[in-house]
C-alpha cells in the first residue's frame, strides 16, 4: 500500500444529482425538509432521553446514542448536497472529501455495531427479566458505547486510510452527491484489487459479526415470547422489539448493499437511492418509529415540548 498521498487531484466535482435548472429548486426544498424534520426529531428524543430522569436506564441511553449518530449522519452530506442544488457548487476540496468520507464512515459504523448492542438489551430484558439489572448495567452499558464508537472509528480510519493514498489522475468527477468508497475507487488510475479485497473482508467480519449477535438476539427474543403465556405480554414485548427490528432491517439492508460488494457491481443510480434511505431516510424515521411505538419516549416528548 502506497505510504504517502499520490493524488494530483486538489479537489473533486459532486455530480450525482440532477442538473436540469426545474428539478434542483424542488429537489433542495424537499431535502431541506426532510433534513430539518430528521434535525428536529432527533434533537427532541436526545433532549428527552438526556432530561427526564424516568428515562435515565440502559434502554433510552442507547436511544440516545441513535438519536446523536442520526444527527450526525445526515449533517455530513446533506448541506453539501444542499449548496450543490442550490448554488450550483458541486466543488470539494480533497482535504474536505477525505474528512466527509471518514466521519460518514465513522457514524455508519458506530450506528451498525450499536444497533447490535440494542438487540442484546433487547434479549436480557425479555429472555432475563429478573437478572436484567445485574446484568446491563449502567457501567456495562457506558462501555459498550464507548465501545461501539471506538471500533466505528478505527474502522473508518482503515477504510479511509486505503481510499485516499491512491491515485486520482484522469478525472475528478464524483459520481455521488457526496465522496464515498464505491465512487472513489471507480475514479482511480491505480490497482485497486487489493484494498477492495482489505474493505470488503474487514467490513464483511465487522458488519456480519454484528449482524449475527442481532439475529441470535431476536432468535431467541420471538422464542421467549412464543413461550409467554400472557397475550399482553406477547403484545407488550412484540410492540418493544417492532420499532429496532424495522430500524435494523432497513439499516443492515442498505449498508450491506452498498458497501459489501465488488466495485465492479457498482451502480451509480442505484446506490444513490440506497445511500439515501440509510443516509437520509433513516435518521427521519427513528425517533418517528421510536416515539410512536412507545408510550414512555412519548409521554417525555410531550413533557419537553
Amino acid at each position: 500500500m502506497q505510504g504517502v498521498n499520490l493524488s494530483t487531484v486538489s479537489e473533486f466535482v459532486l455530480v450525482g444529482l440532477s442538473d436540469v435548472p426545474a428539478v434542483r429548486f424542488p429537489l433542495f426544498v424537499l431535502f431541506l425538509i426532510i433534513y430539518l424534520a430528521a434535525m428536529a426529531g432527533n434533537i427532541t428524543i436526545l433532549v428527552a432521553t438526556s432530561t427526564d430522569t424516568r428515562l435515565h436506564n440502559p434502554m433510552y441511553f442507547f436511544l440516545g446514542n441513535l438519536s446523536l449518530l442520526d444527527i450526525l449522519c445526515p449533517t455530513i452530506t446533506v448541506p453539501k448536497m444542499l449548496e450543490a442544488l442550490l448554488l450550483e457548487n458541486k466543488v470539494i476540496s480533497f482535504t474536505a472529501c477525505m474528512l466527509q468520507m471518514f466521519f460518514l464512515i465513522d457514524v455508519v459504523g458506530t450506528e451498525i455495531f450499536l444497533l447490535a448492542v440494542m438487540a442484546y438489551d433487547r434479549y436480557v430484558a425479555i429472555c432475563h427479566p429478573l437478572q436484567y439489572v445485574n446484568i446491563v448495567s449502567m457501567k456495562l452499558c457506558a462501555h459498550l458505547a464507548i465501545g461501539t464508537w471506538v471500533v466505528g472509528f478505527f474502522n473508518s480510519l482503515l477504510h479511509t486510510s486505503l481510499i485516499f493514498t491512491l491515485l486520482f489522475c484522469d478525472s475528478n468527477e464524483v459520481d455521488q452527491y457526496y465522496c464515498d468508497i464505491p465512487p472513489m475507487l471507480a475514479l482511480s488510475c491505480l490497482p485497486t484489487y487489493s484494498r477492495e479485497v482489505v474493505i470488503l473482508i474487514v467490513a464483511g467480519v465487522l458488519g456480519s459479526s454484528a449482524f449475527v449477535v442481532t439475529l441470535i438476539s431476536y432468535i431467541y427474543i420471538l422464542l421467549s415470547i412464543l413461550y409467554m403465556n400472557s397475550s399482553e405480554s406477547r403484545h407488550k414485548a412484540f410492540s418493544t422489539c417492532g420499532s429496532h427490528l424495522t430500524v435494523v432491517c432497513l439499516f443492515y439492508g442498505t449498508t450491506i448493499s452498498t458497501y459489501v460488494r465488488p466495485s465492479s457491481t457498482y451502480s451509480p443510480n442505484q446506490d444513490r437511492i440506497v445511500s439515501m434511505l440509510y443516509g437520509i431516510l433513516t435518521p427521519l424515521l427513528n425517533p418517528i418509529i421510536y416515539s410512536l411505538r412507545n408510550k414512555e419516549v412519548k409521554c417525555a416528548l410531550r413533557r419537553v415540548i
